[in-house]
């Protein structure tokens, strides 16, 4: 038997935001990141429209990229002062990711979150608050998954939070937030949806459902993201970013992920990569690791008129360069010298990663280490 977890309601589209009106409750409290989302009236559009059913706002603002489980504390500690019955994660993927762990907290203040960790060991939620999820960038889908990551400032380490309930009560995926977002952002976002999508399509757990949002998914992704790279004010190209990152997120919550995120959560975290730029360091060479115990990079490379794994492994190759990604770790600017006394650090993690799990290839050390390597010096992998 399988099954597919969503959440109870989604509205997308220009002006999807205007659904908060419908919302009903007591006390909401909002959780941002920094000023893009108060400087670009998005935080008072959300306030006013929860107003007109009498409901108090409190915010929490200032999540970090990579979100750290100091944030987490103090954001668990305003909620359990006001006590909301409606948490709202509105911004970026890290507000979201942390309003998710916020809300594990607030509703079990006892609960070690050492212990999240442990993939589907949260408790139950949903009994104090529900939650709303409004993202303001199109990569991570978390305003449809099951997941939340959060980094360990001391020991370097990025945590994935992994579990059901965690999925959102409403996502509201409105393209017109996301207008301002910096093309940078815009590539490196879009390159991690589109990761979810190739990660999900060839995981052991894989489906009809998650298939058919992945195979829609990556062809919009293709199609767009150059466009919302380059033009930024185009609303077609961001809702259809945001539509396919929503639909990544679809997938890859149902089907779970793999050796590009568990290798990619590594480097992000010990030289502050970011998430989507270093999935798209890594994918390359993971499809071409993978592609010896799976043809179904092969049906992908078809969406993209390509022919075999090769061809899309290069069509990546050639989508990152048209975003401005760089082609190897090494050209993003991490130290040679670090790299390599750090890489074993980086394999040991990367195989406790949780994402590893459903990855079609079960890898030695030496093969990650040999991954790692050749995406560091820009090489193409061969097996």
């Amino acid at each position: 038997m399988g099954n597919f977890i969503a959440p109870k309601e989604m509205y997308f589209g220009p002006g999807s935001l205007e659904q908060l009106k419908s919302i009903k409750g007591k006390k909401a409290v909002i959780v941002t990141g920094g000023s893009s989302m108060r400087k670009t009236g998005v935080i008072a559009k959300v306030s006013e429209l929860l107003s007109t059913n009498n409901i108090v706002v409190s915010n929490f603002e200032g999540v970090e990229p990579d979100p750290s489980i100091d944030t987490v504390n103090k954001g668990t500690k305003l909620m359990l002062e006001e006590e909301p019955d409606i948490i709202i994660g509105l911004g970026g993927c890290s507000a979201i990711d942390a309003a998710k762990a916020m809300w594990v907290l607030y509703e079990h203040p006892d609960y070690n979150i050492e212990e999240a960790y442990v993939p589907f060991s949260i408790p139950r939620l949903g009994v104090k608050a529900k939650f709303i999820a409004i993202p303001s960038t199109s990569g991570t889908g978390t305003e449809v998954t099951c997941a939340s990551v959060i980094t360990d400032r001391k020991n370097d380490v990025k945590h994935p939070l992994v579990s059901y309930e965690l999925v959102p009560d409403i996502a509201i995926v409105d393209g017109e937030i996301c207008a301002s977002m910096p093309s940078h952002v815009t590539a490196h976002t879009g390159l991690d949806a589109l990761v979810h999508n190739i990660e999900a399509y060839v995981s052991a757990l894989n489906n009809p459902y998650s298939d058919a949002m992945s195979e829609k998914s990556v062809a919009m992704i293709f199609e767009n993201l150059p466009k919302a790279f380059a033009n930024p004010e185009d609303i077609k190209a961001r809702q259809a970013m945001h539509d396919a990152s929503c639909m990544a997120g679809y997938s890859f919550s149902n089907a779970l992920l793999g050796i590009v995120h568990a290798m990619a959560h590594q480097i992000g975290g010990l030289f502050g990569i970011p998430h989507g730029c270093a999935n798209a360091l890594i994918a390359p060479n993971a499809v071409r690791y993978n592609s010896k115990d799976t043809d179904r990079y092969t049906k992908l490379a078809k969406i993209v008129n390509g022919d075999s794994s090769e061809s899309f492994a290069k069509a990546i190759e050639k989508l990152n360069k048209s975003v401005d990604i760089p082609s190897s770790i090494k050209e993003y600017g991490v130290d040679e010298k670090l790299f390599i006394e750090k890489v074993d650090f980086l394999v040991e993690n990367a195989l406790k990663d949780p994402c590893m799990g459903c990855n079609p290839r079960v890898p030695t050390s030496q093969e990650i280490k040999k991954i790692y390597m050749a995406c560091y010096y820009g090489d193409k992998i061969d097996f």
